[in-house]
């Protein structure tokens, strides 16, 4: 059967409205990914009370967890008129601004250990809550907005690319203020809430969802759309791959600190060169390693490259510390991989998923992804912790230079969850995925069904609005 409909293509000025979203969430949470580690441990002086650490990152992964499942079914069954994912985004965006300033304002550990649990575990939860509610359905929207594939891969690198830029931010932002006066990083953390919030509330004025989803598909029942979901191998070792891939992203976004603290003793600036620098230049080519490997196995290739090279990190900085510089370059290649090809897997799978269960359930497929893979964020949190806490580690005096009379220890400690095990992370995830079968002539296949059937829900919609 024939189809008439035409994926739905965009200019490069729409890409970048598309990207302004992830700019405003990678600049809030660049920086939550790579200050929250050491602010636990370097600066609320928690390092000595690992467990409690511990206890924060429990609670904060129950309530959290859960919450991406349950949101993603309820975003997939909204009828609202304005739709089923922007208007989340849009009025979620002021509050995921506020509690993110709040974490910030936490009291350290002169004021008590459990006001400190008490604060976090408060912040920290909302802040997440806030962050899944947005980009969750941000995610959702990418494979719904086109079903071209290398139209997805063209929005996903101008995300990626305005994501790299307030990553670096993240990083550039709190590397400023950070070693000087608590107020000056506070007045900073409340001017990234207000930028971060206002370029996600952009994408959502210049974006509208695909009213045959919203207005034609019948929503799934809650065990029924478990069932589809669980019944999906695609899905299965795709969220397997993923929560290696989570997993590294927390812990080499704190890390970028901690080695230039603690292993090269030098401005963390210059680490941020190295890796992001491969990163910037990397995303434009993504599109034709795709068309030549396809995604899955061009994101294998670059898994390995990136793992790899985090593991010789781990050992050649023993031998000359500068040759950690070339290693993290290296990595940085690698790091494209899952930052492009891990959407466009998700968006494979959802699109096999409505051929079987014939309605559209992004938010679903994000969510439970996320209910298995949000313990990994935690994880990283917590092997630093409890690490450090083993070796004895010495935290700084408030906002001074880092401590540097530490055991041996502890430095191999910092060397150990900041390069080996990341690095060892990437090198599991791309072996998973050697199992994934949407790939070659299937996904052909999958790409011009789906067409067909979208075809005949704008058709069907057509007639409902002129009957």
């Amino acid at each position: 059967m024939e189809t008439t409909l035409e994926a739905p293509k965009f200019s490069p000025k729409e890409r970048a409205y598309w990207a302004s979203a992830s700019f405003g969430g990678a600049l809030i949470n660049g920086i939550y990914a790579a200050l929250i580690n050491i602010f636990y441990n370097d600066y609320l002086g928690l390092s000595s009370e690992g467990i409690v650490v511990l206890y924060i990152q429990i609670i904060f992964l129950l309530v959290n967890a859960f919450n991406d499942p349950i949101f993603g079914i309820v975003s997939d069954r909204t009828r609202a008129r304005k739709g089923r994912r922007i208007p989340f985004m849009r009025y979620t965006a002021p509050f995921l601004g506020l509690t993110f300033v709040l974490i910030w304002f936490s009291p350290d550990i002169t004021s008590g250990v459990w006001v400190v649990f008490i604060w976090m575990v408060i912040t920290t939860c909302l802040y997440d809550t806030a962050y899944t509610i947005i980009f969750l359905v941000y995610s959702a929207l990418l494979p719904e907005i086109t079903e071209d594939e290398p139209e997805r891969n063209k929005l996903k690198v101008f995300a990626s690319f305005f994501n790299l830029i307030g990553m670096i931010l993240g990083f550039i932002i709190p590397d400023l203020f950070r070693n000087f006066s608590r107020p000056l990083l506070l007045i900073s953390m409340i001017v990234v809430g207000i930028i971060g919030s206002i370029a996600i509330i952009i994408t959502t004025y210049k974006f509208k969802e695909r009213p045959e989803f919203t207005k034609l598909d019948e929503p799934l029942g809650l065990v029924e759309a478990l069932k589809y979901t669980f019944k999906s191998k695609s899905f299965l070792i795709l969220v397997a791959a993923n929560f290696l891939v989570i997993f590294f992203q927390s812990s080499i976004l704190s890390a970028v600190f901690w080695i230039a603290d603690y292993v090269t003793q030098s401005s963390s600036l210059i680490l941020l060169v190295f890796i992001f620098i491969p990163l910037l230049i990397g995303i434009w080519f993504t599109p034709r390693l795709a068309k030549k490997w396809g995604v899955v196995r061009s994101n294998q290739i670059l898994l390995i490259i990136g793992g790899i090279s985090l593991v010789a990190g781990f050992f050649l900085s023993y031998l000359v510390v500068e040759l950690l510089y070339i290693c993290m370059f290296i990595a940085g290649i690698g790091f494209v991989g899952p930052l492009i090809f891990n959407d466009l897997l998700f968006a494979q799978t959802i699109d096999e998923d409505e051929l079987n269960s014939g309605v559209r359930r992004e938010a679903a497929f994000f969510g439970i992804n996320a209910l298995f893979t949000k313990p990994a964020q935690s994880l990283a949190i917590v092997i630093p912790s409890l690490l450090l806490d083993w070796t004895g580690f010495i935290p700084r005096e408030e906002f001074q230079p880092p401590n540097l009379s530490q055991p041996f220890e502890a430095f191999l400690a910092i060397r150990l969850f900041t390069l080996l095990i990341p690095g060892l992370a990437l090198i599991f995830s791309s072996l998973i995925l050697q199992k994934y079968p949407i790939r070659g002539e299937y996904w052909d296949s999958i790409q011009k069904q789906i067409l067909i059937l979208h075809d005949k829900k704008h058709k069907k919609l057509q007639e409902m609005e002129r009957g």
